[in-house]
């Protein structure tokens, strides 16, 4: 998964607005206690941070 599509796939399950708030307000432990965009940032795969998002806000599989 690249980048662009990672934040083209949260905004279409969100919404632009919440979206923005998903990746750099909530704080997830399977990221190591960061948001999706620190994630990001430390270079953990955007795979993998998409599928905490997934699994922390039950987005259905067929979605992930």
């Amino acid at each position: 998964m690249r980048l662009q599509e990672f934040w083209s796939r949260l905004d279409d399950r969100f919404g632009s607005m919440r979206a923005q708030s998903v990746a750099r307000d909530h704080v997830f432990s399977v990221l190591g206690g960061r948001t999706a965009v620190e994630a990001l940032e430390a270079g953990l795969p955007v795979r993998r941070v998409w599928l905490a998002i997934c699994e922390e806000f039950d987005v259905p599989l067929k979605e992930r």
